[in-house]
């Protein structure tokens, strides 16, 4: 080592702020070649030093007779980490006993993620994003990919993480996920669930929905039994079982079976029903699974909607006591079938948490995502009070817009008027559910907002800030997420 420090103090145009600007934690070597990530003030790249760096795309130069690249966190230079180090590439985490989604919108949360699992056993999915939230961002799946891989390999996270192709709907877009090597899947029903039947009168119901007898002796007069739960049929909730969710159930099983029924094929597969009109009743849980079951698809997890309201970013919005009445039955129902319960929208539920933790017994998959830009906005908050002003300010404008896109119940009349609030007062923002949620669901349109010379009113300057404020973001975030770890484990470590 001390060999290799001496080498490092002798490559030129490096910034040296700490131990010659290398992150200690990247140095790996493979064959004759080291490799490492430096920090140039600006930007991380890739150092490659010896036999086999000219692997790497960048620009070569010498020290003496050894042959060094510099290489950009580029897509290809990803693959090539991916492939000759193979701790940076995801793997299937849906099959460990829990898991963790974290959805980094921005490509600049994974220094905080990465402190946080390195004191859990939960398996953490890095790459987590939808097709919508690639939209809002403008990113790629290579980018959100290779942003997870190179902070992997830079930080020295070593145990595994996951990479899932969030709420996929359509086959072209589960193709482009699984050719970059994601390792979970969650197929989003929604556009095959039926949001009206609930509203429907028993009359409507008979006339669109005739059962045949053999789904009739399959459901009817019989109790069903998972764990402590019994889950039995009326003749009307069969027919909205059928109504609701039988288009979907065709999907999902015409999808598995195209992508995923192969054993050699390590993907984890998700079912998202959780977004409906009205809540997953234990019994339509029931019907769901046991059709897929029965038609032949394994289920990793699946994530219906539960009682109450799971807005973005704010807690549980709902009767607690009801949410674990229904809780209980459905992790029964879960572990009956042997998968995991996925708990969508997880973003800052604390006051359930807990019971999360206790009614899974520690078994189980939550996604987080909002609250990771939430973070992020309250560091601007924090170190740039004018920058924040004007965003707030803009947030407010577009908020009607992007609105049409979330079911929230923000009202804006309960955020203070921003100029009446002191610098040191804008932090406390983020402890309001109106504010938080007019920040949440505005983010694409801050992202993305431009002058009339088509320049970036805000994300330029949020970047730079972001870069200088890295270490204290990873801070923020490893408090934040770890509030929401520390209270699921307190569950099942009871």
């Amino acid at each position: 080592m001390k060999k290799l420090e001496s080498f490092i103090e002798s490559l030129p145009n490096i910034s040296n702020p700490d131990q010659y600007g290398v992150y200690p934690l990247s140095i790996n070597q493979v064959g004759q070649m080291w490799v490492f990530i430096v920090n140039k003030g600006l930007k991380d790249v890739i150092i490659a030093v010896g036999e086999g760096s000219s692997q790497f795309q960048g620009t070569p130069f010498n020290v003496g007779d050894v042959s060094c690249i510099e290489a950009d966190l580029t897509h290809e230079n990803g693959e090539l980490i991916r492939s000759l180090f193979p701790f940076t590439k995801p793997i299937p985490v849906l099959n460990k006993m829990r898991s963790f989604g974290l959805g980094d919108r921005l490509g600049i949360a994974g220094p905080g993620h990465i402190k946080i699992f390195k004191k859990y056993d939960a398996y953490p999915v890095f790459v987590q994003q939808s097709i919508r939230e690639l939209n809002l961002t403008h990113r790629t799946y290579e980018e959100v990919l290779d942003s997870a891989t190179f902070f992997v390999y830079r930080d020295g996270y070593k145990d595994g993480f996951g990479a899932d192709g969030d709420h996929l709907k359509k086959p072209e877009e589960i193709e482009y996920a699984l050719r970059l090597g994601f390792t979970m899947i969650t197929l989003d029903c929604s556009d095959y669930i039926r949001n009206d039947v609930s509203f429907l009168s028993d009359d409507e119901i008979d006339r669109i929905c005739m059962i045949d007898e053999s789904t009739k002796s399959k459901y009817l007069n019989k109790a069903f039994h998972a764990g402590t739960s019994t889950i039995e049929f009326s003749e009307k909730d069969l027919q909205k079982c059928i109504l609701i969710y039988g288009k979907a159930i065709d999907y999902a099983v015409l999808i598995y079976h195209k992508y995923f029924s192969n054993p050699n094929h390590q993907v984890n597969f998700e079912i998202s029903i959780d977004e409906t009109a009205t809540p997953t009743s234990p019994a339509q849980h029931y019907f769901v699974a046991n059709e897929l079951s029965l038609r032949g698809v394994h289920l990793d997890t699946m994530a219906p909607r539960f009682i109450g309201e799971f807005q973005k970013g704010v807690d549980y919005v709902g009767d607690i006591k009801e949410f674990e009445k229904e809780l209980m039955i459905h992790a029964d129902i879960a572990r009956h079938f042997g998968y995991k319960l996925s708990i969508h929208s997880g973003s800052d539920k604390f006051s359930i948490f807990e019971l999360i933790g206790k009614h899974t017994r520690g078994h189980f998959h939550v996604k987080t995502a909002g609250t990771n830009w939430l973070e992020a906005m309250r560091l601007v908050a924090i170190y740039d009070p004018n920058l924040y002003r004007e965003i707030h300010k803009y947030a407010l404008s577009m908020f009607n817009e992007a609105k049409k896109f979330y079911h929230v119940t923000t009202d804006l009349n309960k955020i203070a008027d921003i100029d009446t609030l002191k610098d040191s007062d804008l932090v406390h923002l983020f402890s309001q559910n109106d504010a938080r949620q007019l920040i949440h669901i505005t983010y694409g349109y801050i992202l993305n907002a431009k002058n009339s010379n088509d320049i970036y009113l805000f994300k330029d300057k949020l970047y730079t800030l972001w870069r200088e404020k890295a270490e204290a973001y990873a801070e923020l975030l490893e408090k934040h997420i770890g509030k929401h770890l520390d209270l699921l484990y307190l569950g099942f470590n009871q």
